[in-house]
């Protein structure tokens, strides 16, 4: 049951890659493989929270396989990498943490009594601070496997050397 809801999740974190997509204008000869970035980040971040990973270990796990793949998918379809890893990492964005928190600063406004004043400051700055943490992980996942490959082309990268072998 708990691998169908994660097949499930990840499904739709590739659609909603799709849907940056195309609202990034990408080419269309690249929507399949975003959906396939997009749910196999899905697939690594919901499986390792499953595994009582924790979100922000997670999503820098699955969005740096999205920055790996992404280099490889750039230079089988003739695109940046870019074009790959961007839209299917959005999806990973922390909505529901910065909601809350959000929610949380105007509610302090408005509390006067003090025990609730610090829980409610607790639950903010914790939220705050996920939100924050998990938007720095998607962006170093991302960045990293772009920046060590920078310096040689894909097709120099032993990956491809080693198929060419094989085939």
């Amino acid at each position: 049951m708990i691998l169908l809801e994660i097949l499930t999740k990840s499904f739709w974190a590739g659609i909603a890659a799709i849907g940056f997509a195309v609202l990034f204008n990408v080419p269309r000869r690249v929507i399949l493989s975003i959906w396939t970035l997009g749910a196999l980040g899905g697939l690594i971040k919901f499986s390792a929270i499953h595994f009582d990973i924790g979100i922000v270990f997670a999503s820098f796990l699955a969005s740096t396989a999205i920055g790996i793949v992404s280099i490889q998918m750039a230079h089988m379809r003739n695109s940046p990498p870019l074009v790959f890893s961007i839209p299917s990492v959005i999806p990973m964005v922390p909505g529901i943490f910065a909601y809350k928190m959000m929610l949380g600063l105007i509610a302090l406004t408005n509390i006067e009594n003090t025990d609730a004043y610090t829980q409610t400051l607790i639950q903010t700055v914790n939220n705050g601070a996920k939100t924050m943490f998990i938007l720095i992980s998607l962006g170093i996942g991302v960045a990293i496997p772009m920046l060590l490959t920078r310096k040689e082309s894909i097709k120099k990268l032993k990956i491809n050397k080693s198929k060419k072998a094989a085939v």
